[in-house]
């Protein structure tokens, strides 16, 4: 399992618009609400899916997605990279007794919200199902439990509403979350995915075109954040504390190590990084604390580590985008909430004449906005999944493509 790294204020717990036009809130209705009902009959059984080499809509797709591959149900409708509605139910205040999110539990509480999550989001966009030329689902990577939830309302809905279905990858989602705000943005630039279940850098070459440049090699730097949030006994989910401590902390006060990871040759690897060797300092460093019988200086703690893990990531996303000649990097995943990482990485970008972008802070967690500007991308090409495209756990962004290829044959 893995932890997402920010949640926005506002979304413990509740669903609540993030639409760009201002809208009336009204109730979210019950989970026992049916989905709105279809504008055409559900088709005969015997009668045959629309078949992948149906013609391609207009170069505008509206999507309606959804995602839940771990802790948040999402719903969203976007036309092309304008965000329609977008619906978020954080489930932080039932896994918080845990310290973590049970994928049982996720399972369960998205079962219990998704029919809502999605009426809500067509309410909010003031669409009908006529409207919808698309529905897109979160696939992969994820808890199975809960990909299995929203891929499954996805398809089914798919099907009775006889709309082209595609299974979405949830990291192509966080890089296509930058062209939220940044219509205009395309490829090539640099994107650096940092969250609670990884950490990367991503040459983006073109749409479903993607080459791994760097990654972590053990703890991604969100569940760094989590689990020095733990040994702090901050609570979860550990990241927007530390930030907020932070703020009061000396960044300066403790000298914590920087995790490099060797070359065979000699030296060190430039992009890739390590933060279970930190995260390890800063347990040595409050036990030594605690057993010279001393205060635990949380704040300097807190901010310290963060300025760290801000070093680490600024250092090595700096150093791919010139050696591979990009001059834009995209950050995206919960971590780009992160103040610390934001000021340093915009501070390095300036000195070196690059341009940084970070999405808005509420499509840096999970959101299924991000999903349906990634399933539009694909759209507009003409790919499509098939309806027997099920979910994994684990899937190498450089194998996305592998989720259309039966949907993309001549």
């Amino acid at each position: 399992m893995w932890f997402d790294f920010a949640h926005q204020p506002g979304d413990e717990g509740e669903i609540f618009s993030t639409s760009p036009h201002p809208l009336t809130q009204s109730p979210v209705p019950s989970p026992q609400s049916p989905i709105p009902s279809p504008q055409s009959p559900i088709p005969n059984p015997q009668s045959p899916i629309p078949s992948p080499q149906s013609p391609v809509p207009s170069p505008m797709p509206t999507v309606l997605a959804i995602e839940t591959s771990c802790d948040e149900t999402a719903v969203a409708i976007v036309n092309n990279r304008e965000v329609c509605s977008s619906v978020i139910a954080s489930q932080i205040p039932v896994h918080q007794q845990y310290g973590g999110v049970v994928p049982e539990v996720a399972s369960r509480q998205h079962l219990e919200i998704i029919n809502g999550a999605i009426a809500q989001a067509l309410e909010q966009a003031k669409l009908d199902w006529e409207s919808i030329d698309a529905i897109a689902a979160t696939c992969a990577p994820g808890l199975v439990g809960a990909l299995l939830v929203g891929l499954t309302a996805a398809k089914t809905l798919a099907m009775i509403h006889e709309k082209p279905f595609l299974g979405v990858h949830h990291l192509e989602g966080h890089i296509c979350a930058t062209y939220l705000s940044e219509p205009t943005l395309d490829p090539p630039f640099l994107s650096l995915l940092v969250s609670g279940g990884h950490t990367s850098l991503i040459y983006v070459k073109d749409c479903g075109n993607y080459e791994t440049l760097g990654e972590t090699r053990d703890d991604a730097a969100g569940e760094a954040f989590d689990k020095v949030a733990r040994l702090l006994k901050l609570g979860y989910p550990g990241g927007p504390i530390i930030d907020k401590l932070a703020q009061a902390g000396n960044p300066q006060a403790f000298t914590l190590p920087e995790g490099k990871i060797s070359l065979p040759s000699g030296g060190y690897h430039r992009y890739d990084a390590s933060f279970s060797g930190l995260k390890t300092a800063v347990l040595r460093l409050v036990q030594q604390i605690e057993k010279d019988h001393g205060q635990v200086p949380v704040a300097d703690i807190a901010a310290s580590f963060q300025q760290t893990v801000a070093r680490s990531l600024t250092k090595r996303a700096i150093a791919c985008a010139l050696d591979y000649g990009l001059d834009t990097i995209a950050v995206g995943g919960g971590v780009a909430a992160n103040s610390g990482l934001r000021k340093n990485l915009q501070a390095a970008a300036i000195e070196h004449n690059l341009r940084v972008l970070f999405p808005p802070l509420k499509f840096c967690t999970d959101n299924a906005a991000m999903i349906g500007c990634a399933a539009a991308e694909h759209l507009s090409r003409g790919h499509r999944s098939s309806l027997t495209l099920g979910v994994e756990s684990r899937l190498p962004l450089t194998q996305v493509m592998k989720l259309y290829q039966l949907g993309n044959r001549e």
